[in-house]
C-alpha cells in the first residue's frame, strides 16, 4: 500500500499573548502533544507595562494541520491574536546570532575578512579568538557559520526568528 502525505511548508507565526506564567509551556505543550515540530522559538514582552508578550514560532506543516495549530492557538485563554505572516504575505524575518572563532595568523585575518562581507560585528576579541554579532536572514547566518567552521568555528548561540509583517497594518 502506497500512503501519501501532504506537502509541508514553513509557516511564521506571531502569538500575542498575557505575559503569565505557564503561557509559553503550555503553547509548546500543544505542539508537543500533536507531533508537531517548532524549528524556531522566540519570545519578548512588547507592552511597556510588561502584560503582553509576542511569541514567533517557525514551523513546517501540511495545510490542513496549520489549520488545525491556528484554531488551536486560537482557542487557548490568554492568546490575544494569532497571525501566520506566511499566508499574509510578505513579512520581515530575522536572526541574531552570536559565534566564537579561533583566530591567529592567516587564520585571523580570513575570519575578519568574511566577517566584514557578512556585515559581521565583532564583539569580543582575544589574541586567540573573536566573537562576531551577525543578524539577517536564516540563509545568511547558516553561511556565515559555514564558511566559519572552516577558519575555526568553536561555538554557535542562536537567538532564533523574529518576524513581523511588511506594510502599514499590524498583524
Amino acid at each position: 500500500m502506497h500512503i501519501t502525505t501532504a506537502p509541508t511548508e514553513r509557516h511564521t507565526l506571531a502569538v500575542v499573548v498575557d505575559n503569565e506564567p505557564g503561557i509559553l509551556a503550555r503553547i509548546a505543550g500543544l505542539f508537543t502533544a500533536r507531533g508537531y515540530n517548532i524549528e524556531s522559538l522566540t519570545v519578548s514582552e512588547i507592552t511597556a507595562d510588561k502584560s503582553v508578550s509576542r511569541i514567533t514560532i517557525v514551523t513546517s506543516a501540511s495545510a490542513a494541520t496549520m489549520e488545525q495549530i491556528l484554531a488551536q492557538l486560537d482557542r487557548l485563554i490568554p492568546v490575544h491574536s494569532v497571525t501566520d505572516l506566511t499566508a499574509l504575505g510578505p513579512h520581515v524575518e530575522r536572526e541574531l546570532a552570536l559565534v566564537k572563532v579561533r583566530g591567529t595568523g592567516d587564520h585571523r585575518i580570513e575570519a575578519l575578512r568574511l566577517a566584514d562581507v557578512y556585515r559581521a560585528r565583532v564583539v569580543d576579541a582575544t589574541t586567540s579568538s573573536f566573537v562576531f554579532e551577525v543578524t539577517g536572514g536564516r540563509e545568511k547566518i547558516d553561511t556565515f557559520v559555514t564558511l566559519m567552521a572552516e577558519v575555526g568555528l568553536i561555538e554557535v548561540a542562536r537567538t532564533g526568528i523574529v518576524a513581523i509583517a511588511r506594510g502599514k497594518d499590524a498583524a
